[in-house]
């Protein structure tokens, strides 16, 4: 047993006790070479006290060694902290062999023993310079070694600064790497042919595809600090146009402990393309304002809800109920709250159409606060769907807008679509219907209903990057609906904290409107996304169009004909001044269209039209609606006037 024990455990120690032999040896030579430097060069020395000498030398800086630890490095991962240890030990050895030199003086342990100081100075100075030579010369020939049995990836570090510095050695500091940088990239003139860490500094108008075919090169890697967004995005979209993959470092304040990980170097993302600013909430009076409250968030399992959950999970709420009809997405949040630290939260399957299983839970929690995410979102299949669109855009939100009412909820943020403005469609017509219920239950001055409006999410569920990205995987092509075809984009952590501040400052029958920024024209944001992936745009991947799906717009909007904006604190949040409504009117209409959808009346899309009437379905069956409405509308004024 102990034969096996100090066999599993002899190649643990060898290393160390060997490197500590060499550093041992080196520092016996040292101590030679000092002697050879303090005398011209010569052996016109005592050889002889050297040999006595020489024992004494070893005996303290292996002591020096062992107290602290410089020797237990690895030496293939030498860096600045070996360097700082190996410091200490030489000046430790030469202060403990100054102080035996002194003891000796008086009280004569060896006779006739005495090291000029100059001898110890050289000697420090030879010693320090050995130790740190042999670590990168071990270091260097082993990653040589290596590298020569294992394929390389050349890249370019754009920014010749301290950040690209430091990308550099965080890229090559270790032995699994199988990056070999190539050269730095800058626009600094002064910084142009200089030779840092030995890899050459070239200016931007050297790259080229005959360059980067040249030199083999596969990534291009943005490591520039204190560089303003706008910029680096337009850097980030000149890169791209090249047939290699981009990828960015993250800001020195977001690197773990101070130090730099290649984990944290990511591709660069087509988020990072969008023009426009991102969102940030600052000075925020969310947390106050959520303090203490029963916060309930209907479709709490989805793209949006999920986030809104996470992020109020950070604040000081009294308790949080989600609910979510989709068990495994309900499951995976779950899960990732726990792994979290989050646990005040109460997860339950259910289903927002069920209004006695709803009414349960409001008397059981009691919220104080609900959001309102729960929805059928996917235009193509709720055009074929209407009759589900109805029932949970519709009688959905309004069990949910009826029992916030009922059991005095303070405040009821709905999250509506720019689909909803001008809808083409059934999904955005029943999410305007859902609006104008909810401002029609304002009116009763009880609970706040307040309404968020914006345009599309990135990285949401079914949304279009998810689509792109599973073709390019696929090899193609990408699939759009028109070449011309534009939408919003905003991230779903940036939708998600603007629903929380327009939650604060809503005092009720505000519809809020989010600053989209600039529109994005699909067919650009696919070729964007060829690019990102290394590939080129045709010859790689195409890019076909299919046509306009059934009530699919060219174009979204964010307010409707006759709608304008005021502003608010927040520059990306407005509030919509919509046109008045006869309320009375409305709710009895909807509570008809809810009826009607309930028993598959053949007149419900005819009723959805006549309560929405600016929603003209576009290259979808219901069109020929369109035309009855509008000849109805006819023969009401031809009556009226013949009456009068």
């Amino acid at each position: 047993m102990i034969k096996s024990y100090l066999v599993s455990n002899a190649h643990r120690y060898a290393s160390k006790w060997l490197v500590l032999a060499i550093d041992v040896f080196l520092i016996s030579i040292s101590f030679v070479s000092a002697y050879i430097i303090r005398f011209n060069l010569t052996f016109d020395f005592d050889s002889d006290k050297l040999f006595i000498q020489l024992p004494v030398v070893a005996f303290v800086s292996a002591i020096s060694f062992l107290y602290t630890e410089s020797y237990k490095g690895v030496v293939r991962h030498t860096g600045i902290r070996d360097v700082y240890n190996i410091f200490n030990a030489i000046c430790l050895s030469s202060i403990l062999l100054i102080f035996f030199l002194l003891l000796n003086r008086q009280f004569v342990m060896m006779d006739g023993f005495s090291i000029p100081l100059g001898i110890i100075v050289i000697h420090s100075l030879l010693g320090f310079i050995a130790l740190i030579a042999a670590r990168y010369v071990f270091k260097n020939m082993f990653f040589n070694l290596v590298k020569k049995f294992k394929s390389s990836k050349n890249v370019l570090i754009y920014g010749a600064g301290e950040a690209g510095i430091l990308t550099y050695n965080a890229l090559t500091d270790q032995t699994s790497s199988d990056i070999r940088v190539m050269a730095y990239l800058d626009d600094d003139p002064k910084k142009v042919g200089k030779i840092i860490n030995g890899v050459m500094v070239l200016g931007k108008d050297t790259l080229s595809e005959y360059f980067l075919s040249s030199k083999d090169i596969s990534e291009i890697i943005v490591s520039i600090n204190n560089v303003e967004g706008e910029k680096l995005r337009e850097l980030v979209e000149s890169l791209v146009e090249y047939p290699v993959k981009v990828k960015i470092v993250p800001p020195v304040d977001s690197w773990i402990d101070g130090e730099l990980k290649v984990s944290q170097i990511k591709q660069v993302q087509i988020e990072d393309l969008l023009d426009r600013a991102p969102i940030d909430i600052k000075k925020s009076k969310v947390s106050e304002q959520l303090k203490n409250q029963v916060i309930l968030v209907t479709g709490g399992a989805g793209s949006i809800g999920s986030e809104i959950v996470r992020q109020i999970s950070n604040y000081d709420y009294k308790s949080l109920i989600i609910i979510d009809q989709a068990e495994s997405a309900l499951y995976d949040l779950q899960q990732e709250l726990k792994q979290n630290g989050f646990y005040n939260f109460v997860p339950i399957v259910g289903d927002i159409r069920d209004k006695n299983r709803m009414n349960s839970f409001f008397q059981e929690h009691k919220p104080t606060m609900v959001f309102h995410a729960a929805a059928y979102k996917h235009v193509p299949l709720m055009e074929y769907n209407y009759y589900e669109a109805i029932k949970i855009n519709v009688a959905g939100t309004k069990t949910i807008v009826d029992l916030s009412l009922n059991h005095n909820v303070n405040k009821f943020v709905f999250v509506s679509t720019d689909k909803a403005v001008n809808p083409t469609n059934v999904m955005g017509a029943t999410k305007r219907i859902a609006e104008m219920y909810i401002s029609s239950m304002q009116q009763e001055n009880k609970t706040k209903f307040i309404t968020t409006r914006f345009g599309n999410v990135l990285g949401s569920n079914g949304s279009v990057i998810p689509l792109f990205r599973k073709q390019i995987e696929n090899g193609g092509p990408l699939t759009i609906t028109h070449k011309d075809i534009t939408r919003y984009f905003m991230t779903i952590p940036e939708a998600s904290q603007l629903v929380l501040e327009a939650a604060i400052m809503g005092e009720g029958g505000e519809i809020f409107i989010f600053d989209m920024g600039k529109s994005i024209k699909i067919f650009d944001l696919a070729k964007n996304m060829v690019k990102l992936s290394g590939l080129k745009y045709p010859e790689d991947i195409d890019i076909q169009i299919t046509g306009l799906r059934p009530g699919e717009k060219l174009y979204e909007e964010l307010l409707a004909n006759g709608e304008n904006t005021l502003p608010t604190y927040h520059k990306k949040i407005m509030i919509g001044k919509v046109k008045e409504l006869d309320y009375a009117l409305v709710k009895s209409k909807i509570d008809e269209l809810c009826v009607s959808n309930m028993f598959f009346n053949d007149n419900t899309m005819a009723l959805m039209k006549e309560i929405v009437p600016e929603y003209v379905s576009n290259n979808s069956k219901f069109s020929k609606l369109d035309g009855k409405n509008k000849a109805a509308t006819v023969d009401k004024k031809k009556k009226k006037i013949f009456q009068s």
